[in-house]
């Protein structure tokens, strides 16, 4: 009898043991015919221009798929709306880490402060944090090992278009005007930092910070006005950047205008009008500019045909779309085995990569997760935005 019940057990255990393995082994967000990317951005709110970021990740997930997918998967985004919420942000985050393979395109410094110790503690892959990589800047390198940002560096950009206002535009007189946040008080160290090296030749004549859910500006305006300076230096969002532009125009205040690189698109002419024209926007150095460079309107050709929403917002379109091509590069070179441990080796091995030739040169490793910080500065002219300096390059935060 106790023969007939080990050998029951023994069938038992044949029978489910597979079943268990799989189980154990199964990857979120991964089948035979299929890898899930969860993406969280601002298709409502303040920054709601900045949600074509999404679309541009989900038209270049399409035209992979049209290609056949990667290593016979197809890629599927989950893309969901945050209204730029920081709560909202978060709970669209871990909502989705059961369901998803990796995380892409988390935009903002509010979002991504308030999404960090949850992403640093999932071991779930995030690629690309369009946010301040300084507040990544201290974590042990243990826990920044599944975390890949090619983004520049807030305190480093506002340094460099300081300098850039005083050394080649002749400015005297800076004032900023910001988010009242990591973001702007990145923007005011960088400024200060600036002037420091330009040993007296300018100087920084204040700070005039704003809310993200503010829209009455004129105050704002004169604030700037009394400052009595000939540039305004603006860390903020779209929607506020345009306000102030209009504020200011109505007290008879028209300063020259820099930005930090979220606002490096042209799209800025149609939110602003004619006051955009002059303006010297700073532009993320892993892009190409559509409609100034070939490399730029190509991919921002594929990206409306899938997504037509991106017709109007191309350069938005492509900035997304940089981060699915950093993404599928990570499931290529990871092979069809795919796993989050063997995605995230597979990032680190990327050197010198120019997403479809833009850009700047992306290179992360096992001690180095910050792959790019850079930017260039351009010019708006006649509803372009033209480069006026090569790529800044600055030294990676980690």
């Amino acid at each position: 009898m106790r023969k007939i019940i080990f050998l029951i057990i023994l069938l038992l255990v044949s029978i489910f043991l597979p079943a268990v393995t799989f189980a154990a082994d199964k990857v979120p967000g991964v089948t035979d015919s299929e890898v899930v990317i969860g993406i969280t951005v601002p298709m409502s709110g303040p920054a709601a221009l900045w949600g074509g970021m999404g679309l541009g990740n989900l038209a270049w997930a399409q035209h992979i798929n049209d290609q056949g997918g990667i290593h016979g998967r197809k890629i599927k985004v989950v893309l969901k709306d945050d209204g730029y919420n920081p709560a909202r942000a978060l709970a669209n985050l871990k909502g989705m880490k059961n369901d998803v393979f990796a995380y892409g395109c988390v935009i903002g410094s509010a979002i991504a402060n308030a999404s960090k110790d949850f992403l640093l503690d999932s071991k779930i892959p995030v690629v690309h944090v369009h946010a301040n990589p300084r507040m990544w800047v201290g974590v042990a390198p243990e826990k920044m090992r599944h975390i890949f940002i090619a983004y520049p560096d807030y305190v480093d950009e506002a340094e460099a278009i300081t300098q850039f206002a005083v050394n080649d535009v002749g400015v005297k007189k800076i004032a900023l005007f910001g988010q009242n946040d990591g973001w702007g008080k990145s923007a005011k160290e960088g400024i200060e930092r600036g002037m420091k090296k330009l040993t007296g030749k300018a100087e920084f004549v204040g700070f005039v910070p704003y809310e993200i859910t503010e829209r009455a500006l004129g105050s704002h305006a004169m604030k700037l006005k009394e400052t009595g300076a000939d540039a305004v230096i603006i860390y903020g969002a779209p929607t506020q950047a345009a306000l102030i532009l209009k504020e200011m125009a109505k007290v008879g205040y028209r300063p020259k205008i820099f930005t930090a690189n979220p606002l490096g698109d042209p799209l800025m002419y149609k939110i602003a009008g004619k006051l955009w024209e002059g303006a010297y926007p700073a532009v993320s150095a892993n892009v190409a500019i559509p409609g100034v460079e070939p490399a730029g309107d190509k991919v921002a050709d594929i990206l409306v045909k899938y997504q037509k929403k991106l017709a109007g917002i191309k350069f938005l379109g492509v900035t997304g779309a940089t981060t699915m091509m950093l993404i599928a590069e990570g499931l290529r070179r990871a092979g069809p085995n795919l796993t989050r441990e063997s995605f995230t080796e597979a990032m680190m091995g990327l050197k010198d990569f120019r997403p479809e030739g833009m850009g700047g040169p992306i290179t992360f490793g096992p001690k180095r997760h910050h792959g790019l910080n850079a930017i260039r500065m351009a010019h708006a002219e006649d509803g372009k935005h033209v480069p006026v300096t090569d790529y800044i390059i600055f030294e990676p935060l980690f």
